[in-house]
């Protein structure tokens, strides 16, 4: 069954302020990874708070579509 970004966005909720690692595509054959806490959902974005030891900014904010589309990965740590 495919993915909706309805579905991506419900699973999302379920895991606010939980951990979560990020790899995401930032080019050809190149990726980053950070790490952080899920913060918020909003309707079309959702917000990851960074540690702030790893990174030299505090949030980022990614699209559902970014997640139904491949261009980034979500792990939660358990």
């Amino acid at each position: 069954m495919p993915e909706t970004l309805a579905s991506i966005k419900e699973k999302l909720d379920a895991q606010v302020g939980k951990n979560l690692t990020v790899v995401a595509q930032a080019g050809r054959k190149k990726t980053t990874e950070r790490k952080g806490i899920l913060r918020e959902t909003f309707p079309a974005i959702f917000v990851v708070d960074l540690n702030q030891d790893e990174n030299s900014f505090e949030r980022v904010s990614y699209s559902y579509t970014d997640v139904l589309t491949k261009n980034i990965e979500i792990d939660f740590e358990d």
